[in-house]
């Protein structure tokens, strides 16, 4: 039979904790859903996201419109009569200097200058953020101090020198000479975005992985790789966009029969020949824009993932 004495105190213990008869529920009072802070937070979220949709909702409803109903004025009302005519003219029959067959071979050089520029500087800088995270060598934090100035470095400043080289092996004015372009530009910030994840991945499975025998390219390949896809989200959708709406070099560095999207969308708002067409312009701009924000929304949570990653270590 237990003591009495320890029933006793075991009981005025669960009764010292045990809430008093009558008695609501402890903690903190749940905040009410309408209050001043809530009322401050969804309010200045909601004026900022009209700032940003407001322009692409007028974009959008003029790319709708015939010119008749643009004259009219009123810019934020929805279209009367909806037709595609704007689209296709700015796709297919837009004039772009002495070329009326609008954004479709902008479109596709753009394509042509993109996808092997964001391939090879992806490749090259996501080898040396390994290598620059796991092989110390002599002379790598050099070669890091260097890479970090080049990225701050302004395009500008770059520009003529890159055409005189460019002009002497003979790839000035080509889509070849504007890939080589972009993939040197994005090297540098990409290099900083991979060494900091590598630097933030476990060091234990590097050092199991060299204990077992592996090498540089069998850890990279088998073990850097699969762990490192939010990272290489973040490079893409950084390269997609910056090489895709890049103006600058696309006027320096190509001609006209291999301008970029963006270069035949300035050609054709700008065009001081005919009658300006808004809706024709809108829908070119959108046309333009449309690739980069079809690639963020579809791999946006990625994005987020890979840059919250390494940015507690680096």
């Amino acid at each position: 039979m237990a003591d009495v004495g320890t029933l006793n105190t075991t009981a005025a213990g669960i009764n010292a904790v045990a809430p008093k008869l009558g008695e609501g529920p402890s903690g903190p009072r749940p905040r009410p859903a309408v209050s001043a802070r809530n009322i401050m937070l969804y309010g200045t979220l909601t004026i900022a996201a009209l700032y940003y949709l407001l322009p692409l909702y007028v974009m959008v409803v003029t790319s709708l419109k015939g010119m008749p109903e643009i004259r009219l004025g009123n810019i934020f009302s929805p279209p009367m009569e909806i037709t595609f005519e704007p689209w296709v003219k700015a796709w297919a029959q837009a004039c772009t200097g002495l070329n009326c067959d609008g954004l479709s071979r902008g479109f596709w050089n753009s394509v042509r200058i993109t996808v092997p520029s964001v391939i090879i500087s992806i490749a090259i800088a996501s080898v040396n953020g390994y290598a620059l995270a796991n092989w110390r060598f002599r002379g790598s934090e050099l070669f890091f101090s260097i890479l970090i100035v080049g990225a701050f470095i302004p395009y500008q400043v770059m520009i003529y020198p890159i055409v005189i080289i460019l002009r002497e092996i003979g790839i000035y004015g080509t889509l070849t000479g504007l890939v080589a372009v972009h993939s040197i530009f994005g090297m540098p910030i990409l290099t900083l975005l991979f060494r900091n994840y590598f630097v933030s991945l476990p060091e234990e499975l590097f050092k199991a992985a060299r204990v077992d025998g592996a090498g540089f390219w069998q850890i990279f390949l088998r073990i850097m790789l699969p762990m490192s896809l939010p990272i290489f989200v973040v490079a893409m959708i950084l390269q997609v966009t910056g090489i895709w709406n890049d103006f600058l070099f696309g006027v320096v560095f190509t001609r006209p029969d291999t301008y970029p999207m963006t270069v035949q969308l300035n050609n054709i708002v700008n065009s001081v020949q005919g009658v300006k067409e808004y809706n024709v312009n809108m829908a070119a701009t959108i046309l333009t824009g449309l690739v980069p924000l079809i690639v963020y929304f579809v791999s946006g949570r990625l994005f987020v993932r890979g840059i919250a990653a390494g940015a507690v270590k680096g």
